[in-house]
């Protein structure tokens, strides 16, 4: 009896362990060796337990997730540190979002049992293909959440992730989780030749990558730069999110921003501000302080600002663009918005509760389904706020011609923990998708300027204040993922879907 309680807890405490080790494979760490180890001992503890039923394979993915989750979202919770009246929500959503983002992939190894999994390598096809594939289902299904997908922890490793730019993210994921199960191949009952050559063709595959992806970004630096006539300011104010709930003046805000931003108005400048930067005034309130704007800035100017905006009864998270008299030369509102963060689901129920989205104001954001792009001095900008760079394949769904994509954030909700660094990495994947330059400015988060390879070009940390200048871009074709997006993961799922039944074939 003691033994059969003992694995009762194995069942729990391994594969959680498991998905607590391989969070560390992730940003601002990306030990990604780790995920070498892990995965294979999360596939063979899956067929070691086959036999114990249906429940004990959802439990297995299930735990994972839990431990995976808990150790890379749990800074979700310092969101919850400005308000009294969320405080004693934090105990409770350290524990139930992992819990709830662990179902899928409990759904995953549940469906992988379905198909009897054995030591070979149809089971490292059918693993792959259903953990990604739940991965892509988390991307969109109650408003989608598709942070920190396995192939984020490449991030550091730009050789590799050159070939985003045909594959996308999701594909690029199903590819990561089939190399990471590659070493479960040395403990198949297979001839030790069979072994060894498949492990030599893995391996050749991932050096043939490694060297495209090197050959890309050297053949990058050859490229020709284009000067812009211009001057883009990417501004890091570092304005303490504490502020915006002390009724304190926007006075002093602007005056921040304006005095680290060292305007001259003579020189031609786009100032790009961040989400976050004037929480404390709504875009119809900004005449008020047109003095403060007209007197600093002149008409060589644009300024780019994220502020929330009222249209009859809808308040969104707007960015927009303005001449140095606040006049409002064009505006993007919101489309995809952070649950609870700037929503309520099942918002009158939770009124009723006494509760409200965690940003100012207990009225929920209202998002808008248009993505126009911005064109500021001749030159076309893809416009996301904070969360809309987390969706791979969902940026430029009109198929529109751009030369930026343009992010801004307000990262202070993370605190100083590992969410910045996570949420920074999802740029990088987006301009190597997109092949696109990248300009992003984060209040209490990393700003940047990144190259359609996703180089670094220059960036602020998130614990420092600062302006980064682009004075010129380097072109970049349109990739084929940019041209077709999400359809090529179904390719994907489709090779391997035929893969699979052909090896399954084989074998009868």
């Amino acid at each position: 009896m003691t033994s059969l309680i003992e694995n009762k807890k194995l069942i729990y405490i391994i594969p959680f362990f498991i998905g607590l080790i391989t969070s560390y494979s992730l940003p601002p760490y990306s030990f990604i060796f780790i995920n070498f180890i892990t995965f294979p001992i999360l596939l063979f503890y899956l067929i070691s337990n086959y036999e114990k039923g249906k429940w004990i394979s959802f439990k297995i993915g299930w735990m994972f997730g839990f431990g995976y989750f808990i150790s890379n979202l749990y800074w979700i919770t310092n969101s919850l540190t400005f308000e009294e009246i969320f405080k004693p929500l934090i105990p409770i959503t350290f524990i139930i979002i992992p819990l709830f983002l662990g179902i899928f992939y409990g759904i995953a190894t549940l469906t992988c049992s379905l198909f009897n999994l054995k030591k070979n390598f149809s089971s490292i096809l059918i693993f792959s293909l259903f953990f990604s594939l739940i991965e892509f289902i988390r991307s969109f299904i109650f408003g989608g959440f598709p942070w920190n997908l396995i192939a984020y922890s490449w991030a550091d490793y730009l050789q590799f992730l050159q070939i985003l730019s045909i594959t996308g993210t999701y594909s690029f994921n199903l590819l990561s989780i089939t190399f990471f199960l590659i070493p479960t191949i040395i403990f198949f009952n297979y001839k030790l030749n069979i072994k060894l050559l498949s492990l030599i063709f893995a391996t050749i595959i991932l050096i043939v990558n490694f060297f495209y992806g090197a050959l890309t970004i050297e053949k990058n630096k050859k490229v020709d730069e284009k000067n812009l006539d211009f001057i883009i300011k990417i501004i890091s104010p570092k304005i303490e999110i504490d502020r915006f709930f002390q009724n304190e003046s926007p006075e002093k805000t602007i005056l921040d921003l304006v005095r680290l931003s060292e305007p001259n108005k003579i020189e031609k400048t786009i100032f790009i501000f961040p989400e976050g930067a004037l929480a404390n005034l709504y875009l119809e309130d900004l005449k008020s302080y047109n003095y403060m704007f007209s007197e600093n800035f002149s008409d060589q100017h644009k300024i780019i600002l994220g502020i929330n905006s009222k249209e009859e009864s809808n308040i969104f998270n707007s960015m927009v663009v303005l001449d140095n008299n606040t006049n409002i030369l064009t505006k993007y509102n919101k489309n995809k918005l952070v649950p609870f963060g700037e929503f309520l689901p099942f918002e009158n129920l939770f009124t009723k509760l006494g509760l409200k989205k965690i940003t100012q104001g207990y009225q929920s954001f209202t998002p808008d389904n248009k993505r126009n792009l911005i064109s500021v001095n001749n030159i076309n900008f893809i416009p996301l706020i904070c969360y809309e760079i987390i969706y791979s394949g969902k940026i430029n769904k009109n198929n529109q011609n751009f030369e930026f994509i343009i992010n801004i954030s307000e990262d202070g909700w993370f605190g100083n923990s590992i969410g910045p660094y996570q949420h920074f990495s999802h740029s990088i994947f987006r301009a190597i998708e997109e092949g696109k330059n990248l300009v992003r400015s984060a209040n209490n988060g990393i700003s940047a300027f990144i190259n359609p390879k996703g180089q670094i070009i220059n960036k602020i940390k998130s614990t420092d204040k600062g302006v980064i200048e682009v004075k010129s871009f380097k072109e970049s074709k349109k990739t084929l993922f940019s041209t077709y997006g999400n359809k090529i993961f179904f390719y994907f799922l489709l090779f391997y879907i035929t893969l699979i039944f052909f090896l399954k074939k084989k074998k009868r």
